[in-house]
């Protein structure tokens, strides 16, 4: 063979396998937008990813991630464009305030959302059976449940006639959602509700300050993204001022908050992942309806109870989910 023809079969048996490279389809591409910041969802992105591979997808294997943290409000629009920039094929969002961004940001790129109240009364998809649009999720209604919490909490301290709700008035749907079922729920069981607004770390502090003027019996805190990411904050304070509290989830109860009552989160985060998968797969989200949570975790910190003086009554113990000593 003549060294010409040896080296142009030599060149073709490289070429070829560069070309059936370069011709394998491009990994997709999820858009990811929050409105906390990374290191307080740890566990949560977890189960994200396990949802992911509940359809076939690892991250950094045959799908990737393009995630934006916004860590407060005001940016979300702007990360919201970003992504819809990059024309990602689905973007999660795992808070309302970035689902309210995302949605205003695009019509047509289909976004796999979990909120903690209405979707539908907030606008977000038609129905939760057909939710219609380029939008469906997970709701895990943290809204619906503040009668259940005050009744938890007034077992737990069945003394209490005034209570404290701890609201983020920048989430202004959120927390006036949330205020138009507490308020009744309160006033239907005898109890005082005094308001206090904190949409920033300084301003939750100077809520708890205020209890040395004003010592409430018991703290509700509303279930939000924000007070989520400042959960090692609240609990802190919560035990420094030795007010018995109550939380959205349970992962305020793990680091030591009194109690919890909530879907589990992480789950919704879960299910978030599986149907981006299915999107990615060629599902329209209009054909998801959304998905609501249908089991609730009441979790009880005993330890936290005896720093209060507090003895957990056995009602409590035998239906909490979990009880940390």
């Amino acid at each position: 063979m003549k060294r010409r023809q040896f080296m142009t079969l030599i060149g073709g048996a490289v070429a070829w396998p560069l070309a059936a490279r370069a011709q394998q389809p491009a990994m997709p591409v999820i858009g990811f937008l929050d409105s906390r910041s990374p290191d307080t969802n740890v566990d949560r992105l977890r189960a994200l990813r396990q949802g992911l591979r509940d359809t076939g997808y690892a991250e950094g294997e045959n799908v990737a991630i393009e995630y934006r943290w916004a860590d407060q409000f005001d940016r979300l629009a702007d990360l919201a464009a970003e992504l819809v920039r990059k024309r990602v094929p689905v973007i999660i969002t795992p808070s309302t305030p970035a689902t309210i961004a995302a949605k205003a940001a695009t019509t047509t790129i289909p976004i796999v959302f979990a909120t903690g109240y209405d979707p539908v009364a907030s606008g977000l998809v038609a129905s939760l059976a057909r939710p219609g649009g380029n939008l469906t999720g997970v709701n895990f209604l943290n809204n619906e449940l503040a009668a259940k919490q005050l009744d938890l909490l007034r077992q737990l301290v069945p003394g209490a006639t005034r209570v404290a709700a701890l609201v983020n008035p920048a989430n202004i749907r959120n927390s006036s959602v949330a205020l138009a079922d507490l308020e009744p729920a309160a006033r239907a069981r005898g109890l005082q509700i005094q308001v206090l607004n904190a949409s920033t770390a300084g301003e939750i502090d100077g809520a708890f300050a205020s209890f040395s003027r004003e010592r409430p019996d018991a703290l509700f805190v509303n279930g939000d993204a924000f007070f989520t990411s400042r959960r090692v904050q609240l609990v802190q304070q919560a035990t420094f001022h030795r007010v018995p509290t109550t939380f959205a989830n349970r992962e305020f109860a793990e680091i030591g908050g009194l109690m919890s009552y909530g879907a589990n989160v992480a789950d919704a985060w879960r299910q978030a992942g599986v149907y981006a998968g299915r999107i990615l797969k060629g599902t329209r989200p209009a054909d998801l309806p959304v998905v609501q949570a249908s089991i609730f975790e009441l979790v009880i910190n005993t330890q936290t109870a005896r720093m209060f003086g507090l003895s957990v009554p056995a009602s409590l113990l035998s239906i909490a989910n979990e009880v940390i000593e």
